[in-house]
């Protein structure tokens, strides 16, 4: 007995040494979990812009949307690493289907949410059996395969979709029964501000989970994830079905907003958008999202009323600046300044 009792002590001395270190493991995951008063400040601009830009809630909800759609790519491109460019197939198919269901069948809006997200899922979940198990180049040319497919497919359609001419007759009920949609957006920006809210929320607690940070441990190093056993390609597939369903959300809202639904909403170029929208906000940030979409919304906006012909042409001079001397985004600028400051004596 005298010979096992050094055993024992080392053991015990071991879980000693080990037992502060489990604890702040523990509160570390608390902590990221804790809601800083930092993140309040999207949502307290978000509200005042309601009552100073009275005049201009249209192009709000539409900022709120893109805000949606952009952090749903961030998902699966900035947490899991899955390079894309055919996102909008999820959000064009959330967006039709929402706009199919209230001009056939019912205009209740909440309901049309979970069509357009249940639709978009579907769609990303079976899409994504098949381009999941490829990677790079061949992964990037299957998700613009999809969307066409789709494109094409809505085109082809006409006698559900409208075809060219897009889905007419989208009439969307009053929100619970009380609050109509009118024709300034107050209704709409609100409404747009809420299913946002409650989709950040979902999406804060993804990323700050231990599912979340095992998808940035994939992003990072998939053979090591793969050597620890982490079922690595059903979680690929899982987020990217969340994010599936998130877009389809966002198609939804575009739809039940506008009360219309255009081939565009399949279109590459949306695709394109939202990628521009995260790389000026930071990819991999989750509020890259809110920075970069209304960045480029509201810049799309202005420049478009001063240059009507030569738009594209700023947007692309102001992502080569953002590329070349903020790298990381204007969140990576920002932290890049903080830092700096916090050095200087």
């Amino acid at each position: 007995m005298a010979s096992d009792r050094p055993v024992w002590a080392s053991l015990i001395a071991l879980f000693k040494q080990r037992a502060p270190a489990d604890v702040s493991v523990v509160e570390t995951l608390v902590r990221r979990h804790r809601l800083r008063a930092v993140e309040l400040l999207p949502w307290i601009l978000t509200v005042v812009a309601y009552y100073l830009f009275s005049d201009y809630l249209a192009l709000g909800s539409q900022i709120l949307i893109m805000i949606l759609f952009a952090l749903s790519l961030d998902l699966v491109l900035g947490y899991a690493g899955i390079v894309t460019l055919g996102h909008s197939a999820f959000f064009g198919v959330g967006a039709y289907a929402a706009g199919i269901y209230a001009a056939r069948i019912c205009g209740e809006p909440l309901s049309g949410l979970m069509v357009g997200a249940t639709a978009a899922a579907l769609v990303g979940w079976t899409s994504g059996l098949v381009i999941l198990r490829t990677q790079g180049f061949t992964l990037l040319m299957l998700t613009l395969a999809v969307t066409a497919l789709l494109a094409e497919a809505a085109n082809k359609a006409s006698f559900i979709t409208g075809g060219a001419d897009g889905l007419q007759g989208v009439d969307i009920a009053p929100i619970f029964g009380w609050f109509r949609f009118d024709m300034f957006g107050r209704v709409g920006y609100l409404y747009c501000l809420a299913v946002l809210f409650l989709c950040w929320l979902f999406a804060r607690r993804l990323v700050h989970s231990p599912f979340g940070r095992s998808l940035i441990g994939i992003r990072e190093n998939t053979a090591r994830m793969h050597a620890i056993g982490s079922p690595v390609r059903r979680r690929l597939l899982t987020v990217y079905t969340i994010s599936a369903a998130l877009a389809g959300v966002a198609g939804a809202l575009l739809a039940q907003t506008t009360q219309f639904v255009g081939l565009t909403v399949l279109g590459f170029q949306r695709s394109g958008e939202i990628v521009i929208m995260l790389v000026f906000g930071g990819v991999g940030r989750l509020y890259g999202a809110f920075v970069g979409a209304s960045l480029y919304m509201i810049a799309q906006d202005q420049i478009a009323k001063l240059e009507p012909e030569f738009w594209n042409f700023w947007i692309g001079l102001l992502l080569v600046v953002l590329v070349m001397f903020a790298r990381g985004g204007v969140l990576g600028l920002v932290d890049r300044v903080l830092s700096l400051a916090r050095r200087k004596p």
